[in-house]
């Protein structure tokens, strides 16, 4: 369910496993992230890019 969330809770959500999805530009990506963010782009993000996510785990995109 999509949901704006705090830095804290994405903090929390980290340490208890979510996945944190970067779906900016690859090369802004490259220049700099949050350590352990998968990246995807924006653009590419559909259901076949995501097809191997666990469902049942958090993902927070930014």
């Amino acid at each position: 369910m999509p949901a704006d969330v705090s830095r804290t809770e994405v903090q929390q959500l980290i340490a208890e496993g979510g996945l944190l999805l970067d779906v900016r530009p690859e090369r802004e990506f490259l220049d700099e992230h949050i350590v352990g963010a998968r990246h995807l782009w924006l653009k590419t993000l559909d259901a076949s890019t995501t097809a191997g996510f666990d469902r049942d785990r958090a993902t927070v995109v930014y």
